[in-house]
């Protein structure tokens, strides 16, 4: 019987499906753009000055070091002719930071005239505090005992040396051990807030110097 409908050939090669293409041959390595040693150590470096950031708000970790760390890294491969203005930028940013740490104590505990006993206690309540060995901390972590610690220590520490003019434990000696103790506070929090914003323009600038947009 023949078919109504017979079929063309031709017709039906035309409408036949393209084949695909052998994908066998293709790799990762071909598919994926390799870094070079140069873009290894850019990301390296810039991988570091990134960690300044959290370092800058935790006095335990490394803050703006980080940042010449980084560029010297960079310089060490792209070469110090290259490199060379990160480096310098990262640097001056270090040495405004350790300014922003001596401003820190001027606005601070040194305005009220306080005892070297005091800047002993915020030190060692700091480091209580971020470690979470403050018995009246039991929750809010290494944040809130970075604040609580040296408030906690500049206070006892005045309290035990404040002059004896102040009299014996009274409320006297206690007001002024806890105003020497809300400015060790207020001075690490603007040294931290100004060593913050450094980090942040330490990173961009890095970016900026070391793809050439400001070169």
């Amino acid at each position: 019987m023949v078919h109504p409908f017979p079929a063309d050939a031709a017709l039906v090669a035309s409408l036949a499906l393209p084949s695909l293409p052998d994908l066998s041959s293709l790799s990762w390595s071909q598919s994926l753009p390799s870094l070079s040693r140069l873009d290894l150590a850019w990301w390296g470096a810039l991988l570091i000055q990134l960690m300044a950031i959290p370092g800058t708000l935790l006095p335990v970790l490394p803050g703006l070091a980080l940042l010449p760390l980084g560029a010297l890294v960079w310089c060490l491969v792209a070469g110090f002719a290259t490199g060379w203005p990160t480096l310098a930028f990262a640097a001056v940013l270090l040495l405004l930071g350790w300014g922003a740490d001596a401003l820190g104590l001027v606005l601070g505990a040194a305005r009220m005239q306080a005892t070297r006993w005091a800047y002993i206690g915020s030190g060692v309540g700091l480091l209580l505090g971020l470690f979470g060995l403050l018995p009246a901390l039991p929750v809010g972590g290494p944040l809130l005992g970075a604040l609580v610690g040296p408030l906690l220590g500049a206070s006892v520490g005045e309290m035990l040396s404040a002059p004896t003019s102040l009299g014996p434990f009274g409320l006297l000696r206690l007001k002024r051990s806890l105003l020497v103790g809300l400015a060790v506070v207020a001075g690490m929090l603007v040294s931290r807030l100004a060593q913050f914003l450094l980090s942040l323009v330490g990173v961009l600038g890095f970016v900026l110097l070391s793809t050439g947009v400001l070169g």
